[in-house]
């Protein structure tokens, strides 16, 4: 009997058991479903900027307080892969930032879509000397992300008592295998047409044909092209001369006591990167919420501290530690500023530059030296042949004189 008895009750616990499991498993089952219904209900916002471009957490801050979407973010590190992946690849991006010159062309193309400012709030904070640029000049298609200047990053201890304050120093064979140069076509064209007195924005022929040849010329002393994977090694101490963006630069002098930031005397690039929104966009009030987000103080202090580019915003740039007003790197001087040029774009002369860039490309560094090297070779060769000759017509005539004084 009490055996009996005991058994009934196992039976029944057995029973509960089994309903308290069932319906934890269809709690969790449940849980997962409203969470997979969450995730999907989402709206994703595609957004397009440069490589170490802004705080990672500004995303994550945004997806926060915007729980409706998910940002979906990529990178890229010049505005001609931009360009092309985005008039190629089947990603509607949201918000891109390209730089000024890649954004006329954008609107050129009918390609972007003109602003209601009204959906942004914080538009008031940015700066009104950054607005209305030659790119965008009734402000209608781009708001200012950041702005800052391209210059030379150089090792105090690896360039001795060497006055660095010209781009010529990038061509000086004392730096061979010492040099890091920007893998940019505008960038780096750009700077070999200013060092030759040229503007950044010609569209001569011979001119842009000279500067490439330049370039050839330099190949052979330069250790390395890229663009965000060239600041490591310079931070490391292993080179000597580095073209960079101000904003880069600032966070590798950071790192590295010993690097310091000059525009050269030839003056350089001023460029305005800014938000704007594909006419592709297939979520452009995410797009709104995301560019008045980026403007707001908080997050463009945030943003300015972290990737340390000059900030267009009001507000920001007073919040600021003091440091970065004193900086010349982060707000240089009216001086430092004297014959920068901004790019343009260049419309069909742009072929011209790439035919350059791809002569340079295509040139295997060793070219311009082995034309030297057989340059000096013929000279030998015609030393010889000249003496030879020489030697033989002085022969020739003590032979003449002996045989005529017998």
């Amino acid at each position: 009997m009490i055996f009996n008895t005991d058994r009934n009750a196992n039976g029944k616990r057995s029973i509960c058991a089994r309903i308290v499991c069932l319906v934890f498993v269809l709690a969790i089952a449940f849980g997962m479903l409203a969470g997979l219904t969450g995730c999907s209900s989402k709206e994703k916002l595609y957004v397009f900027n440069w490589g170490d471009y802004i705080d990672p957490e500004v995303v994550s801050l945004f997806e926060k307080e915007y729980p409706q979407y998910k940002v979906v973010y990529d990178t890229f590190d010049t505005n001609e892969t931009m360009y092309q992946k985005l008039v190629s690849t089947n990603i509607s991006y949201d918000v891109v930032i390209p730089s000024d010159y890649m954004i006329s062309r954008l609107i050129k193309e009918d390609r972007l879509i003109k602003l209601d400012k009204t959906k942004l709030t914080n538009y008031g904070m940015i700066k009104d000397d950054l607005k209305q640029q030659e790119f965008d000049p009734a402000d209608e298609y781009s708001v200012p992300y950041m702005w800052g200047t391209l210059g030379i990053v150089y090792n105090k201890k690896l360039v001795g008592d060497d006055v660095i304050d010209s781009w010529t120093c990038l061509w000086d064979k004392k730096y061979e295998g010492c040099i890091l140069m920007l893998d940019s076509v505008r960038d780096t064209m750009g700077l070999t047409l200013k060092m030759l007195g040229y503007s950044m924005n010609t569209t001569d022929e011979k001119q842009i044909e000279e500067a490439g040849k330049k370039l050839v010329d330099q190949k052979a002393l330069v250790a390395q092209y890229g663009v965000d994977d060239i600041k490591q090694p310079m931070i490391n101490g292993n080179y000597a001369l580095c073209v960079e963006y101000s904003g880069d630069a600032l966070w590798m002098m950071d790192q590295n006591e010993d690097l310091e930031y000059v525009i050269p005397k030839e003056g350089s690039n001023i460029w305005i990167d800014s938000m704007v929104i594909p006419k592709t966009s297939k979520n452009t009030e995410g797009a709104y919420l995301f560019i008045d987000f980026m403007c707001r103080t908080d997050i463009a202090v945030k943003n300015a501290e972290y990737i340390e580019y000059s900030t267009p915003h009001k507000e920001a740039l007073d919040e600021l530690d003091e440091s970065y007003k004193d900086s010349h790197v982060f707000n240089p001087s009216a001086e430092e500023l004297v014959n920068m040029e901004a790019f343009v774009d260049l419309g069909e002369t742009s072929s011209l530059y790439n035919k350059a860039w791809e002569q340079l490309r295509l040139s295997s560094g060793e070219d311009n030296k082995k034309e030297k090297n057989l340059f000096w070779i013929y000279i030998v060769i015609a030393i010889v042949v000249i003496a030879a000759v020489v030697f033989l017509i002085i022969r020739k005539k003590q032979k003449d004189k002996i045989k005529y004084d017998e």
